[in-house]
């Protein structure tokens, strides 16, 4: 386990280093319309709210939300010598307060939808703080749903279930009801100031030499795509929403049990069996996300922490999918315990990315993320919450990925799977995007129905 001892940023000054977590993400860099500064580098999400809301307090606690997270109002520097970030004071948060009375229930889910869609295919800019909008749709005096976007240089997945969790104690406390206080979170400067002095230790090495190893010849899945990169046109991302029925779902989460896995690593599983039986390649690296926060002190910090990890599983000799989960979960459990920046792991693997790199190949990213401080139906104050899950409709704007395609699966409490990919829409078309969603189901619905079943590696699904 990493050593808990942080050491503090000194005299504070305002000015800080990038983490490594964003100098990867910061390789992407291409100017300030495109790209991780680019205006549709964010993250989106919305919540059904039970129970009156007032504007004023509401304001007050997205403000209350800003002050206490300074990576909110945090702007990332782009010197000519170097890069780095400066803290600004708190300023107030954009609210944006929409009226839509007379909407019967059965169609207030939709309209919840569509306002999400709206917002996600909207933009944030990197360099007005704070890098956080807010937009709150009311129904009548009983419901309403609240959107928040976070620009996705000062938060991932897991910060903003935590902003809405922290904004929900705030505007309780300044309705007067008596709730607990929020846990203390530590600045991501903090984070960033453990993390670099953390690289220098022997632990780090450690991992670093585990890498190299893991990563010796190996090379990144990579899909070919339907238009080259060098057709020069201008970069935009959609999105493709699909669900994965319950029983599918219900047979793959018990055989994760009885293997002693995940949910995730059966799904990885059926994806890996898919690219290997789609390029003929038995060595197969799937890039996808960590959390980043094995520190627990940082548990409650707003920033962006993810690393991306690739995950190598040799197939060759698999005789049944019971062993392609085994060899599945055995890379999972070694890349979770050897959890980099992903700037250390490709200083140790060069060759990595190089399929990527290519005119008419981009990258592709499988997760299947759960996260904490997930509300649900849960009532804080006078206020209950519940984060909007469920997402069918597909749209030909989102938000940015920096190359290629993200696929991001979801476990719904109803059973199923909601997932979505974004997809670079420059470089595919959503038929091929589809067909590729047709293929892992398919996949999928064979391995969990007879894990036992032998496997033909040249089989075409």
């Amino acid at each position: 386990m990493r050593s808990d001892s942080t050491p503090r940023a000194g005299d504070f000054d305002g000015r800080f280093p990038l983490s490594y977590n964003q100098e990867f993400l910061y390789g992407f860099d291409r100017g300030d319309d495109e790209g991780p500064f680019g205006p549709r580098f964010h993250i989106v999400h919305g919540w059904r709210l039970r129970g009156k809301v007032h504007v004023d307090t509401l304001q007050q606690a997205l403000d209350d939300v800003v002050a206490r997270h300074e990576a909110l109002r945090t702007v990332v520097v782009r010197g000519d010598a170097e890069w780095y970030q400066r803290v600004r004071p708190p300023t107030r948060v954009r609210l944006d307060v929409r009226e839509a009375a007379g909407t019967d229930a059965d169609a207030q889910d939709l309209a919840a939808e569509r306002l999400l869609t709206e917002v996600e295919s909207g933009t944030i800019d990197a360099h007005e703080l704070p890098l956080m909008k807010a937009t709150l749709l009311r129904f009548d005096e009983e419901s309403a749903v609240l959107v928040l976007i976070v620009h996705h240089t000062a938060a991932d997945g897991w910060s903003v279930r935590r902003i809405i969790r922290d904004l929900a104690v705030r505007y309780a406390a300044r309705r007067g009801c008596d709730v607990p206080e929020p846990p203390s979170a530590l600045p991501y400067r903090d984070f960033v100031t453990w993390q670099r002095a953390y690289s220098e230790s022997a632990e780090a090495q450690r991992a670093r030499d585990f890498w190299r190893r893991k990563l010796a010849g190996a090379r990144i899945i990579s899909v070919p795509t339907d238009r080259p990169k060098s057709a020069g046109l201008r970069e935009s991302t959609a999105v493709y929403r699909f669900t994965i029925e319950r029983p599918l779902v219900s047979r793959a989460v018990d055989l994760a049990k009885a293997l002693r896995s995940t949910p995730f690593m059966v799904l990885l599983g059926a994806f890996a069996l898919m690219v290997q039986r789609t390029t003929g390649s038995t060595d197969v690296v799937v890039p996808t996300f960590s959390p980043g926060r094995d520190q627990e002190r940082f548990q409650h910090t707003v920033g962006p922490f993810l690393n991306l990890l690739p995950l190598r599983a040799e197939l060759a000799g698999c005789r049944d999918f019971r062993e392609v989960v085994a060899r599945v979960r055995a890379t999972c459990l070694e890349a979770y315990s050897y959890d980099i920046p992903t700037v250390q792991i490709l200083a140790e693997a060069p060759e990595l990315m190089l399929p990527v790199m290519e005119d008419a190949r981009a990258a592709c990213v499988f997760q299947v993320f759960p996260f904490p401080f997930v509300l649900d139906g849960e009532k804080i104050g006078d206020l209950e919450y519940t984060e909007i899950r469920r997402r069918l409709d597909s749209q030909p704007v989102g938000s940015d990925v920096p190359n290629g395609a993200l696929w991001t699966l979801n476990l719904d409490p109803a059973g199923d799977v909601v997932a979505g990919i974004q997809y670079n829409s420059n470089l595919y078309d959503e038929s091929s995007v589809a067909r590729m969603v047709d293929r892992f189901r398919q996949v999928l619905s064979e391995v969990v129905t007879a894990p036992d079943a032998p496997l033909d590696p040249r089989r075409e699904p």
